[in-house]
Order: structure tokens, then sequence, then C-alpha cells
């Protein structure tokens, strides 16, 4: 049975789980409400740049490239990372932008069953295979669910 999973955002955080997720055999959908990834770089002001070195912020699989030479980079050096980041590692077939999530539900097993620790049995699978997570997303431009 194919395992998908779903990731809400392309932001950094969004990109490295797809990229997890991927390595470890899964299916994800990446659900991206804007029609570009970057997360909150694609929305602040051209002028911000890290308030961290770049050394702190970027991907451990992925360095910065040469061409960044300040350690502070601009919001379009980070959004350029990121985009090289995505087309790098094929992340982009993975996307579905223009795409918000507007409600997430887990079918399947009860309340008292969600709360008890056998669910978890200790090896990273928080919920049985009895269930599954129910969806809807809204296609930003043309309003229709799915």
């Amino acid at each position: 049975m194919e395992k998908k999973v779903a990731i809400i955002g392309a932001g950094v955080s969004g990109l490295g789980a797809c990229k997890h997720v991927l390595a470890k055999g899964f299916h994800p959908t990446v659900f991206e409400s804007r029609s570009g990834l970057g997360g909150v770089w694609s929305k602040t002001v051209e002028i911000c740049k890290l308030q961290s070195p770049k050394e702190y912020y970027r991907f451990s699989d992925f360095p910065w490239p040469h061409s960044v030479q300040t350690d502070y980079p601009t919001q379009k050096q980070v959004l350029d990372y990121v985009q090289s980041y995505a087309q790098h590692f094929g992340l982009l077939n993975h996307i579905k932008f223009n795409t918000r999530v507007v409600s997430l539900a887990y079918e399947g097993s009860s309340e008292d069953e969600m709360k008890a620790w056998s669910l978890w049995n200790g090896n990273a699978e928080p919920f049985s295979n009895k269930g599954k997570w129910n969806i809807i997303t809204e296609d930003i431009e043309t309003l229709v669910t799915e």
C-alpha cells in the first residue's frame, strides 16, 4: 500500500520534510497556499536579511552557493537558495501551489485509542493502520475544494 504524507507549506521546514519523507519511501504532497515557495521569506520585504550568519541557516545537505559571499544573505538570496534546494532534490513535482488546506481530520481510532500509548508503540508510528487523515483543500484561484 502506498504511504502518502501531507505537508502543509513549502517553506524551509516543509521542503526539508518533503525531502526526508521521500528518502523514507513515502509519497508526499506539499500544499502551498501561495504561487511560489519560500514560506516566510516570500512574504518579507526585499530589504530583509538573515539575522543569523548563513552557516547557522542552511540545509545540512545543501551548502550555500559560493556566489553568496556575505554572512547575512538578502531576502532574494535566501529565496534563490530555497528554490535551488527544491530543484536540486526534485521537490517541485510534489508541491501543489495555490492550494490551501481548509480542513484536516483523523478518521479511524476512537479518542480513547488515540490517547493510549499502545498506539505509539515506541516505533515512531503514532496511529494504527485502522484510520486515515481526511484533508480538504481549496484551490485559491478557482475556489474549488477537494
